[in-house]
């Protein structure tokens, strides 16, 4: 059943033109599937990591990481579409500040990192079939940011999605594009190499990539990290951030207790029974900002070597056919994540960053947090947060989760929350010009739907 179920995939994926070395990562993970294998990693297996350097403590010569930065491709993940904010283009072309996108402000943070460093730094983008055009049409605006005959991008691969009965590919004729998933954002280094950009970046003397999210306005080009990354002779090595109460979602190193080797686990990773553990910011104190850097000549012999298979750990999705309807087909999407490379390269290591290097927009919450006065934009294109402390947002979501919604409620632009500590909003409101919100606010329900005044203070 399941061998027919195989055969069948693979075909697709040929047939799509799909390549052959993600077909093979994909068949690698069908037979761990097949077998049974749930992904999980139990608390027992592993040991929290509690010591982990810190670039501010690390003494970096200057010089050294100038070089190392000229060494350095810029590679972000913009393969998503939004679609958690009701979005249908690439998320990273939503507006952020002043009218400039995530995209815009990656290219000023490039632009100006190559300025100051006299460093080439090449920005490329991994995107889906669904991102491509709309990012490829944006940065057409934005002329010299090419470097070195070098692609502005490469795509992430697909895989089908498989029904959770037979794991045969699923069949959606209502609208056959649902039949197709990603692989999760491990697919990067399958990608990077059929594609050819892997070899690209090698034979024009780059060694080293700093890789992350392009909604991560905080993951900029960073000399100092290269400086620290290029010294510390790793082959590979995460950023990580001190957990507050409010880091429960993010994954978290630790060390395998079979073979001493660090480790990725995500929430989808963690058994349900156990949760109280993953959550736990004293027994594991650092989550995972998903800001990565690798040495590509390793990646490279590691891929060869190993037959283009890093053997990342498999994340078992289980998921309906439609997202958006829960009596859709079953399936099962096969995921890998990029940070549990980690344990695939001897002698990995971690870094603490600076909690200003992991500034993610996952909701409406944060796209309101980022629009405000809590950040100013500097001449490099960086977000400066202005109070000590961020202002936590909550807003209804029944209202404000959609983009579209969003934009509606806030016609004049967000309100001043620079010296709010909490901002909640429950009900249906919509804010005029000028709002001040101040301390720890709450607008209730009561009254909803209604108009915030303009100049109002809250």
């Amino acid at each position: 059943m399941s061998e027919n179920g195989l055969t069948a995939a693979r075909a697709k994926m040929r047939d799509a033109g799909v390549a052959q070395q993600a077909i093979d990562v994909f068949t690698h993970y069908y037979a761990q599937l097949e077998g049974g294998a749930t992904g999980l990693i139990p608390e027992e297996t592993i040991e929290p990591l509690t010591r982990i350097d810190s670039v501010d403590g690390a003494a970096i010569d200057e010089d050294a990481a100038r070089e190392a930065l000229d060494r350095t491709a810029l590679i972000k993940l913009n393969g998503g579409l939004g679609t958690s904010m009701g979005m249908d283009r690439a998320k990273s072309l939503l507006p952020v500040r002043g009218g400039r996108s995530f995209l815009d402000l990656l290219v000023d943070q490039v632009m100006a990192a190559r300025r100051r460093h006299g460093a080439r730094l090449p920005l490329i983008f991994m995107n889906s079939f669904r991102t491509r055009a709309d990012t490829l049409a944006a940065l057409a605006a934005r002329p010299g940011i090419e470097v070195d005959g070098l692609p502005l991008d490469f795509l992430q691969n697909r895989e089908p999605k498989l029904r959770a009965d037979d794991l045969s590919p699923v069949q959606w004729p209502a609208d056959p594009e649902l039949e197709w998933c990603p692989p999760g954002h491990g697919d990067i280094y399958t990608a990077l190499m059929a594609s050819g950009v892997l070899d690209a970046l090698l034979e024009r003397g780059y060694r080293y990539a700093m890789t992350s999210n392009s909604d991560n306005l905080g993951a900029a080009p960073s000399a100092r990290l290269a400086g620290w990354f290029a010294a510390s002779g790793a082959p590979y090595a995460p950023e990580v951030c001190r957990r507050t109460p409010a880091d429960v979602k993010g994954g978290h190193l630790a060390v395998r207790r079979s073979d001493g080797r660090i480790i990725l686990r995500d929430t989808a990773q963690t058994p349900p029974e156990q949760m109280h553990y993953f959550t736990d910011q004293f027994r594991h104190p650092f989550f995972h900002t998903n800001n990565l850097w690798f040495d590509l000549e390793v990646l490279r012999d590691t891929l060869v070597e190993r037959g283009g298979i890093l053997g990342l750990p498999l994340i078992r999705n289980e998921k309906t056919v439609d997202p958006a309807d829960p009596a859709s087909t079953p399936v099962i999407q096969m995921e890998t994540a990029m940070g549990a490379a980690v344990e695939a390269f001897e002698g990995a290591a971690a870094v603490e960053v600076p909690r200003s290097r992991f500034l993610p927009v996952k909701t409406t919450n944060d796209l309101l947090l980022v629009r405000s006065d809590v950040y100013e934009v500097d001449d490099d294109g960086l977000l400066r947060m202005v109070p000590e402390r961020a202002c936590a947002v909550s807003l209804d979501g029944r209202f404000y989760k959609r983009i579209g919604d969003f934009e509606a409620r806030f016609p004049h632009g967000v309100p001043s929350i620079r010296a709010a500590q909490s901002l909640s909003v429950e009900g249906d409101w919509t804010f005029g010009a000028g709002v001040v919100v101040t301390g720890r606010a709450r607008i209730g329900s009561e009254g909803s739907p209604g108009m915030i005044p303009a100049g109002a203070r809250i």
